[in-house]
C-alpha cells in the first residue's frame, strides 16, 4: 500500500506506511530516493513543518529542492 503525500510539476512524494518509508522523486531530473527508518521519521517531521509554515507548492518544492542532494537514484518506468 502507498499514499501520495505530495505531487507537483516538479516532485512527488509517496508514503509506504507498511514499510515506514517515503519515496521522493524529482520529476525533471528523473531521479529519486527511498527513505526509511530514522531518516524517514526526520523527513516526515521536516516536511510537516514546511507544510505548516507555508503549504504552497512553491514552498514545498523549495523544501524538496534543498533536500535534493539525497535524490540520487535514476528513476526507471516499468
Amino acid at each position: 500500500m502507498m499514499n501520495i503525500v505530495y505531487n507537483s510539476e516538479n516532485y512527488y512524494v509517496l508514503e509506504y506506511p507498511d514499510q515506514h518509508g517515503y519515496e521522493v522523486v524529482d520529476k525533471h531530473a528523473g531521479r529519486g530516493t527511498y527513505l526509511h527508518g530514522d531518516v524517514a521519521r526526520k523527513f516526515r517531521t521536516s516536511i510537516v513543518d514546511a507544510i505548516n509554515e507555508d503549504p504552497s507548492a512553491e514552498r514545498i518544492d523549495e523544501f524538496l529542492a534543498d533536500f535534493g542532494g539525497s535524490i540520487d537514484f535514476p528513476v526507471a518506468i516499468h
